[in-house]
């Protein structure tokens, strides 16, 4: 029988924080609420947190892509950018610029891993409402 193990452990602190604990590694997250709604905006919030990890999946989804194809795309980052709606109160859309490196790679070659970063698991598990705007920035050396 395949037992799930626990992932994380959350405890709410005060002043409308959290401090998550990654059980497997006891890495942590502390959370706070944003200026907006409430909070001291001190650390990520938690629709924070959903943005970054779109942004973190697709760049780990693009390195798998890029190592079976034995490239680099090491120093590849994303720039987020969060936008709220309200009622409900949820992320309407999150845009995210993706800049590859000083490296030259073919038209299907970054086809391929755009198509992977558009199909990480975090994009596909975001409600489809939720407008997810994706800018790829390849800088090339020539």
């Amino acid at each position: 029988k395949n037992e799930m193990k626990k992932t994380s452990k959350v405890t709410y602190t005060d002043e409308l924080r959290t401090v998550a604990i990654h059980l497997a590694s006891q890495n942590k997250i502390i959370t706070d609420a944003p200026i907006d709604n409430n909070g001291k905006g001190a650390a990520f919030s938690p629709t924070d947190l959903v943005a970054t990890a779109l942004a973190s999946c697709l760049l780990t989804i693009m390195g798998i892509k890029a190592d079976e194809k034995e490239i680099s795309i090491n120093g590849a980052r994303a720039e987020v950018t969060k936008i709220m709606a309200s009622n409900p109160r949820r992320i309407a859309e999150v845009k995210i610029k993706v800049i590859i490196p000083q490296q030259t790679y073919d038209k299907k070659i970054r086809k391929l891993l755009e198509a992977a970063a558009r199909t990480c698991p975090v994009a596909l598990s975001l409600h489809p409402d939720l407008v997810q705007n994706l800018e790829f920035e390849w800088k090339t050396t020539n």
